[in-house]
């Protein structure tokens, strides 16, 4: 089955599990991986996270907007251990995650990139590749000591390395410091690296903040690939024809509450998703309103 052909049925086949799903905040789906519950965060004064119900649908493109200050990134955080909520719980593939530290949760399943690419400057590309797998027996200090222990398993490591390297076109940087790549080069990176560990589900912020007209397709293709290979992507964006073009189902939030979700056609014409955006210029819908 060609590419093009096994892209198509597995879009369809998110897209029709979500066919049925009420277009309304907070809205169960058939098949949730992600579950968030009454997880609300503040800072001082401020209420940055208020979130009553989410879920995410098991095998989707879900993308997650918002205003600037909405608390997408903050949610981010609190649902992979890099921040703690003063309140709620949640829960991947059916596991509580509140007691669980940022590592551990990638090493679960659930991995996320970030809106400013966190690769090791100093080190080569490969290196940051070997970095991101869980699990190695080398990081026990005792292991260290003895070569033979790790060495099969690194040369597994450095395999599977390889191959996302030339899956996302940058086995040509391999031995070059990841500090030579340019702002899109490193988010590929990133997202590479991010494959390392086998995800369930990848959470990707703002992959396309900083990135070239020229390398934005490419991106796209490559989050298509993700569910391709069975994967449930979840992402935080601004560039609205991205959101439109990729993702299966959108969830909106606006000062820290979620405000709506739907499909890109439904949130595009939302008069609540508009209103937040836009204010008082209703008149258009939102994607008319963003490529004006």
């Amino acid at each position: 089955m060609d590419a093009e052909r096994t892209y198509t049925e597995l879009a369809q086949r998110a897209r029709a599990a979500l066919a049925s799903v009420d277009a309304s905040p907070g809205v169960a789906k058939p098949d949730p991986i992600l579950l968030a519950e009454k997880v609300r965060r503040n800072f001082g004064g401020v209420t940055a996270v208020d979130v009553q119900h989410l879920e995410v649908q098991r095998g989707s493109i879900t993308a997650l907007i918002g205003p600037n200050g909405a608390g997408k990134t903050t949610l981010f955080n609190l649902l992979t251990g890099f921040d703690t909520p003063d309140t709620g719980e949640w829960m991947f593939d059916s596991k509580n995650l509140k007691k669980v530290v940022a590592h551990k949760t990638a090493s679960l399943g659930m991995v996320r990139t970030f809106q400013l690419t966190k690769s090791l400057t100093k080190l080569s590309v490969i290196e940051n590749m070997k970095l991101g797998a869980t699990h190695q027996i080398g990081e026990k200090w005792w292991n260290g000591l003895l070569p033979f222990r790790y060495r099969k398993q690194e040369a597994i490591i450095e395999r599977r390395a390889d191959e996302l390297l030339k899956r996302f076109k940058l086995d040509h940087m391999r031995d070059q410091y990841a500090g030579t790549l340019s702002g899109g080069q490193r988010k590929l990176l990133e997202m590479a690296r991010a494959l390392m560990t086998n995800p369930r589900l990848v959470m990707l912020d703002e992959p396309m903040a900083g990135v070239n007209p020229a390398l934005k397709q490419s991106l796209n293709e490559h989050i298509r690939g993700l569910r391709d290979d069975g994967m449930t992507v979840l992402f935080v964006e601004h560039d609205m024809d991205m959101v439109h073009d990729i993702s299966d189902w959108v969830v909106v939030m606006a000062e820290g509450r979620i405000i709506a979700e739907g499909t890109p056609d439904q949130i595009s014409a939302n008069p609540a998703v508009i209103e937040a955006y836009l204010g008082t210029h209703q008149g258009k819908s939102l994607l008319e309103e963003e490529n004006a």
